[in-house]
């Protein structure tokens, strides 16, 4: 991309996409704020930047808007397939550890459980 040349101070690419320098803000996320009509002077509180971040971002996403759409899908798109990735992931081991027989200190933990939910359910 030939943006490189063209980035403010302010706004810096890095493996993870377009950042403000010193933070851990994507200019994703001031979209994200700006998709949901927020105006930059809350924005800029919310996630308190300085009166400059927040011009300097403005302005950079007023310029590059079509890029910088294109490149969120791809982030969102990369996102939910890690998201996929992990809920498979997550689901095949909730079912190996759930066939797994209880360890002795497990077997006094869930009696114990057990007894405690038999008594609130008394007291209701």
């Amino acid at each position: 991309m030939t943006e490189t040349n063209t980035l403010p101070p302010t706004v810096v690419r890095t493996p993870g996409g377009l950042f403000i320098a010193g933070t851990r803000i994507t200019l994703y996320d001031v979209m994200d704020y700006l998709a949901a009509d927020w105006p930059p002077h809350l924005i800029r509180q919310w996630l308190n930047l300085t009166e400059q971040q927040i011009t300097d971002v403005m302005q950079y996403i007023g310029a590059h808007r079509a890029e910088l759409e294109a490149e969120y899908q791809q982030v969102l798109q990369q996102t939910e397939d890690i998201r996929q990735y992990w809920d498979v992931r997550n689901r095949e081991r909730l079912v190996h550890t759930a066939t797994k027989p209880p360890t002795p200190g497990q077997e006094a933990a869930r009696a114990k459980l057990q007894a405690w939910k038999a008594k609130l359910e008394q007291s209701c």
